[in-house]
């Protein structure tokens, strides 16, 4: 059933790409501008890394998502105290790639079992982003990197992907999900080592009789996969899951806060 859904979804997401195509018949809606990186190597290894994962086809850089949304909040507020980077869903080879290089201080190579111990990894994500969220983080468990929090919104796992099961590397997992239309996202995960890893929980949430504009989402998107894209600009939902990341987070500095 999981491998049929993800059939779907690559069909629906295969059907917005073309949508989104500047030279296919339907004109493509208008986009939010690029979301530039800003970003610099950091220096300690005790310094957080967020890591965020777009679902579907989506840029990494499209601030119509909610995924790159957040990364914006975050980049801005704690600028210079925390390494924030969103990726497509296919790149987990790269982000993971970027959080060994940035733990062992902007250099080539493996870092130390020191600069290991001391990463403050956080991971999150929606549908095929939020599986790849936990693709990073069993990869990172294999090399001995330790991951503080991972965030889930209506996960949805490619073929030969586990959304569900929730690494020992992990100290804390949180899962949001809906159950109307089509796909429907992971409705429970679980933790592999309960005595390791803390489940938040898993929040489900109801689309049916709920309306939203979701503006600057595509046409195909909004009417094929209407609650699993509702989900993804829900701003309750996103404020919810900032604030999860927040938690793991160093105070924000004052001069920071009042800009």
């Amino acid at each position: 059933m999981r491998l049929a859904v993800a059939a779907v979804l690559t069909l629906a997401n295969g059907l917005q790409v073309w949508a989104d195509d500047p030279a296919s018949k339907d004109s493509k809606p208008p986009h939010a501008a690029k979301e530039p990186s800003g970003l610099t190597e950091r220096t300690s290894p005790s310094t957080p890394i967020v890591i965020g994962f777009v679902g579907g086809f989506i840029r990494h850089d499209d601030l119509v998502h909610s995924t790159v949304i957040v990364a914006r909040n975050l980049r801005h507020d704690y600028a210079g105290s925390v390494h924030v980077e969103t990726f497509e869903n296919r790149r987990v080879g790269d982000a993971r790639n970027t959080v060994l290089r940035l733990l062992a201080g902007g250099q080539r190579g493996e870092p130390t079992v020191d600069e290991k111990r001391a990463a403050r990894v956080v991971l999150y994500g929606h549908s095929w982003g939020a599986s790849a969220a936990l693709v990073l983080a069993r990869q990172l468990q294999a090399r001995g990197v330790p991951v503080l929090l991972t965030v889930q919104v209506d996960s949805v796992p490619k073929p030969g992907q586990d959304d569900a099961l929730i690494p020992g590397n992990v100290e804390q997992a949180a899962n949001f999900y809906q159950t109307n239309g089509f796909p429907r996202g992971q409705k429970q995960i679980r933790a592999a080592d309960s005595s390791r890893t803390k489940i938040l929980g898993n929040f489900r949430l109801e689309y049916g009789a709920k309306a939203l504009a979701c503006q600057g989402y595509p046409w195909i998107a909004r009417t094929f996969m209407k609650s699993h894209i509702e989900i993804e600009c829900d701003p309750a939902v996103w404020h919810r899951v900032e604030e999860l990341i927040r938690a793991q987070l160093p105070p924000i500095a004052r001069e920071t806060a009042s800009q």
